[in-house]
């Protein structure tokens, strides 16, 4: 490898389309082109297409294919399920965390400003993990509730725990939406067993196509549409289905699915391996979150904190002259000036700057020596 090869370790922002996605998604840009609502037989050819993929994705989730319903990606499916509960499902509070993705925080926060929902946050301990404690106290102390918690955090790595809280919102009549983004693909997710109304998808997040996401809402759960103007999706999102798109997302989980344990295994020697040349090269460093610990987080997230570095913009930019690709938070609040809101809730007087590296299956061993030999150049 040149010392310039481009070195890709952002991939909790997107991850690159795997080529054999892009084979499955190639003929419906080119021959399979109808629009699925048509009744004709090219429109049905292509509605076939489209339930073949809802019924792939459901058959991977333990779900039904009417729990299944396609969106343009994970902030969409977010924005769905709050709205749906507070307009229509009397959800009166929505209880979530001050480290959750701004598809959920931000929806949440617009409509406690609006007066329709109150919004109450559960506080977290100073690994980031949810406090559980305080998660029942406030549910016992509202109405009618949605509990919205994503499963793996996308910066510091940490895992929730579905099943003790599913058990608390069972308990308290509440409805549970955890933001699945960055696990789905990773992890297996038994939706039969988890007591977990609504889950979400990101093609993008697990080497498919961006723009195409879904909705798991178990049935029984009503909720109601985010985008009108059409009968598509079962009446509950208007809009030209993105044919390719859901070809694409369900060929990707598919080959997710029957890798995970292996790709598991692979990422996990690399961000160990990552790790123990920090530590070794960098006294002192230390990992936010969970993310150091290879076996309880996120195993593709690994977000350091480097102690004698003050500014992370000069430090994720001359790792950009290098060809090196990390972040310092959410690829979403990127190119702005506001630093990450999780580490901030998390330790607001932390000193030295933060990087987020996040790793796939196309990931080496000889690039984490190149970006350990970077590193060390850049911060001594």
């Amino acid at each position: 490898m040149s010392e310039k090869t481009p070195i890709y370790l952002d991939n909790a922002a997107t991850t690159p389309v795997d080529p054999a996605v892009w084979a499955e998604m190639q003929p419906y840009f080119e021959n399979f082109t109808a629009n699925p609502s048509s009744i004709h037989s090219h429109g049905r050819q292509a509605k076939v297409a489209v339930e073949k993929a809802r019924k792939t994705i459901a058959t991977l989730l333990g779900a039904s294919p009417s729990e299944i319903f396609f969106t343009s990606g994970g902030t969409e499916a977010d924005n769905t399920v709050l709205q749906s509960a507070v307009l229509h499902g009397g959800c009166k509070v929505i209880i979530t965390s001050p480290l959750e993705h701004h598809a959920v925080l931000h929806t949440a926060e617009a409509w406690a400003k609006l007066g329709l929902a109150e919004l109450k946050l559960v506080r977290v301990n100073p690994d980031g993990a949810i406090d559980l404690v305080h998660l029942e106290e406030l549910l016992a102390s509202s109405d009618k509730a949605i509990v919205s918690l994503m499963h793996g955090n996308n910066e510091i790595g940490n895992l929730l725990d579905l099943n003790a809280v599913g058990d608390l919102c069972e308990q308290y009549g509440a409805l549970f939406h955890s933001d699945t983004v960055q696990t789905m693909g990773h992890y297996k997710h038994d939706a039969s067993a988890l007591k977990v109304h609504f889950m979400v998808g990101a093609a993008h997040k697990f080497h498919g196509p961006k723009g195409i996401g879904f909705l798991y809402a178990k049935a029984g759960t009503k909720f109601s549409p985010l985008m009108h103007g059409g009968a598509q999706e079962r009446n509950q999102r208007g809009g030209t289905e993105n044919v390719y798109g859901m070809i694409g997302i369900a060929k990707a989980l598919e080959m997710a699915y029957t890798a995970m344990d292996e790709h598991a295994t692979y990422i996990k020697g690399l961000k160990a391996y990552f790790i123990e040349g920090l530590q070794k090269q960098f006294p002192g460093i230390s990992f936010n979150g969970a993310s150091g610990d290879v076996e309880n987080s996120l195993y593709t997230v690994l977000n350091v904190r480097f102690p004698s570095v003050a500014d992370g913009d000069m430090l994720l930019f001359q790792l950009d002259i290098e060809k090196i690709s990390a972040s310092g938070g959410s690829a979403c609040s990127s190119g702005t000036s506001v630093g990450s809101h999780v580490l901030s809730a998390l330790n607001p007087t932390a000193t030295g700057a933060a990087v987020r590296f996040s790793f796939s299956k196309n990931n080496t061993r000889t690039e984490i020596d190149r970006v350990l030999e970077v590193l060390k150049n850049i911060v001594s």
